[in-house]
């Protein structure tokens, strides 16, 4: 197949080289933060060869286990696969598979660890809110991020996390209970103080693969909503489709939106913006930066 015709944004290839470079220099301190707790070798490579392969070859499985969705036919529904369809006409792009989430939150999220085994997912809810043009609109944003091959770097992201918090538990449960069996005097101490040193650097490790993800997360979303608008030809419409989703997105109660929070970073929108958050933890840009970006495009394609 010839090359996509989907926007390449050369500003987020370098930004995923160099948090994917960043997030192999935390792993190699992790790894070497777990030996020197005198975890084994080969068990060290087992946990972070394991949460490796599985982040990234199951990615798609459990986001869709998250999210309550499964697969779908064109029979099951057809207005969602002649959509994708055609974008992928558009784009000249494998189609990947379709997905429906039977949540009401209006939303859409694309995962798989490459194009070739990408799932794009729309909410129940979503289909039910938006027309057919602002629906193509957001799916053209999603089909994006499949392009852009950047759903991989964020889930792999997520791992290094993971195996931070991991470590920083090791280290506290044996601060906690006096050092490796129970050693006592000036030796039991040092051992101590080294766990608590361990599980200080675990969590800043934890804190700088956050950031990492986050600075990233908000970059890829202003490229995908860029490189779908440009798809279509309508950055209005996208930009329509946005208000429309955050706003009734706004009326779902928090206790609902917080049980899908934790996919915030692939959704099409945040279930919780964090209005109180500052912009540093973000998964998404603001609403008024996209839109601004979307409107200024919209004035160059008008020429």
């Amino acid at each position: 197949m010839a090359k996509t015709k989907i926007e390449t944004d050369h500003k987020l290839n370098v930004r995923m080289f160099i948090t994917g470079a960043a997030l192999v220099a935390l792993y190699a301190i992790i790894v070497s933060v777990m030996l020197s707790l005198g975890v084994s070798t080969v068990l060290v490579i087992v946990i972070a060869a394991g949460l490796i392969f599985s982040q990234y070859y199951f990615s798609d499985k459990i986001a869709m286990f998250s999210m309550h969705a499964h697969e779908v036919t064109a029979q099951q529904e057809p207005r969602l696969h002649e959509i994708v369809d055609r974008l992928c006409l558009l784009a000249n792009m494998k189609k990947p598979r379709v997905g429906v989430s039977e949540m009401d939150m209006p939303n859409a999220f694309a995962t798989g660890r490459s194009p070739s085994h990408a799932v794009i997912c729309a909410t129940r809810g979503l289909m039910q809110r938006l027309n057919d043009e602002e629906l193509e609109a957001v799916l053209a944003h999603e089909l994006s991020h499949v392009a852009h091959r950047d759903v991989a770097i964020m889930t792999i992201a997520s791992g290094v996390g993971m195996l931070a918090g991991l470590v920083s538990r090791i280290a506290m449960f044996g601060a906690m209970f006096g050092g490796r069996g129970g050693a006592r005097g000036r030796g039991g101490q040092n051992i101590v103080l080294l766990e608590m040193a361990t599980m200080l650097v675990s969590i800043v490790i934890y804190v700088i693969a956050y950031l990492l993800t986050m600075s990233l997360s908000r970059y890829r979303e202003l490229a995908a909503d860029r490189s779908g608008a440009i798809l279509i030809g309508k950055p209005s419409v996208l930009a329509a489709a946005l208000v429309h989703i955050t706003g009734d997105i706004g009326k779902i109660p928090r206790t609902d939106l917080r049980k899908s929070e934790s996919m915030n970073a692939f959704f099409f929108a945040p279930a919780l913006a964090g209005g109180t958050t500052a912009n540093l933890f973000s998964t998404h840009p603001s609403l008024e930066k996209r839109l601004d970006q979307l409107s200024r495009l919209e004035k160059e394609l008008n020429g």
